[in-house]
């Protein structure tokens, strides 16, 4: 039997083992997963959260929320293999998933209810059926569309993309409270379709997000950036507008916070260590409008947000402002793939070997094409 105290959020999915490689080298290891990422933000944010991510005995990296150890399983491991194309140095990249975790079933999730689910897998840990029990036992679900439409080679692990509606998961978009997508994987969601149903939300990078409802468009601002190392930006992403809605805010607010933690995740290597001054104000400037909304112009549950909020550019600046903090405050180290000597000499960055690269988990992937 389920309990039926609301325990805040519930974050599916797997910490796994990046490897990037370059002409047959390994030249960066780091730890990987989504919920690395969100917990930074949910932690620093004090959102109440129980995650349920699992790793095999070889697990090498020390969290803040401790996964299910699953003792006749490795860790998922991803292999991301680089190589330069052109004069212009650009990277092309072939994902493959070289060992897989057991999955997340059903049963491993908590007999309670929550406010808020985040199905974030990335190596195909989430089920269609543990989705559905998300969704039986959280008020609402968000999902990351990558948890749903990777596939992997059976030979190699090499990872594909297929569209929403040739998997298990299509009959249960109807069910889901939002969905996020980068732009590289919006094209495998059917977006006008999938707004019927659910709130989708399209990052963009230095373009900010699109919020797409029902009856409503609405593009999100984005924030100034030094981009650094782009890993997780997707997933801080998604652990600030959720974070937001967990304080009251509305969408185009809470994807403006969005936004803002994916700026400050763009600007570090691996996973971020928050200015704790800068997360001060940030938290109180939330709790501030939070206390706004709830005070001046609470919204019934179905009524759509059709505007943005009219003081929601005096939040965007709020924020811009609370960017602003000391330069001792961020941790850089800068390594140079194009001119890197090959070994495993990079710079150790908040306890973990990490180089300014595309991200591991995160890239756009090409899709598997279903014609024969």
């Amino acid at each position: 039997m389920v309990k039926e105290a609301k325990e805040g959020c519930l974050i599916v999915g797997n910490y796994c083992h990046d490897v990037l490689i370059k002409d047959d080298v390994v030249i960066a290891e780091s730890l990987g997963g989504a919920a690395s990422f969100i917990s930074a933000v949910f932690d620093g944010l004090l959102i109440s959260s129980n995650y349920i991510s699992k790793v095999g005995p070889d697990f090498a990296y020390t969290v803040n929320h401790r996964p299910i150890i699953t003792p006749l399983s490795k860790t998922t491991v991803f292999h991301a293999h680089f190589t330069t194309e052109d004069k212009r140095q650009r990277q092309d990249r072939i994902l493959k998933r070289v060992t897989a975790c057991d999955p997340v079933n059903p049963s491993d999730l908590p007999n309670s209810k929550f406010d808020y689910g985040l199905a974030v897998g990335v190596g195909g840990e989430i089920l269609p059926e543990t989705l559905e029990r998300m969704i039986d036992i959280c008020k609402v679900v968000f999902v990351d569309i990558q948890a749903l439409i990777r596939v992997f080679d059976p030979v190699d692990g090499t990872v594909s993309l297929v569209h929403l509606n040739e998997t298990g998961f299509w009959p249960l978009l109807k069910k889901i409270g939002f969905l996020k997508a980068s732009a590289e994987e919006a094209p495998y969601v059917d977006v006008e379709e999938a707004r019927k149903w659910c709130c989708v939300v399209v990052t963009k990078g230095k373009e900010g997000c699109t919020v797409y409802t029902k009856d409503d468009e609405l593009t999100v601002s984005p924030f100034v950036a030094t981009q650094v190392d782009p890993t997780g930006a997707g997933d801080s992403f998604l652990g600030g507008l959720v974070a937001g809605l967990v304080h009251g805010l509305e969408i185009p607010d809470a994807a403006l916070l969005g936004n803002f933690f994916g700026s400050l995740t763009v600007g570090h290597i691996g996973l971020p260590k928050f200015d704790s001054q800068l997360i001060q104000r940030v938290k109180d400037e939330v709790l501030k409008r939070g206390l706004q909304r709830f005070g001046s112009h609470e919204k019934q549950e179905d009524e759509p947000n059709r505007l943005k909020p009219l003081d929601h550019e005096e939040f965007l600046a709020a924020l811009s402002a609370a960017k602003v903090v000391p330069a001792n405050s961020i941790k850089e180290c800068k390594w140079d793939l194009h001119s890197s000597p090959g070994a495993l000499e990079q710079p150790v960055c908040n306890g973990h070997r990490r180089i300014p690269l595309n991200p591991v988990c995160e890239e756009s992937i090409n899709s598997v094409d279903s014609k024969p």
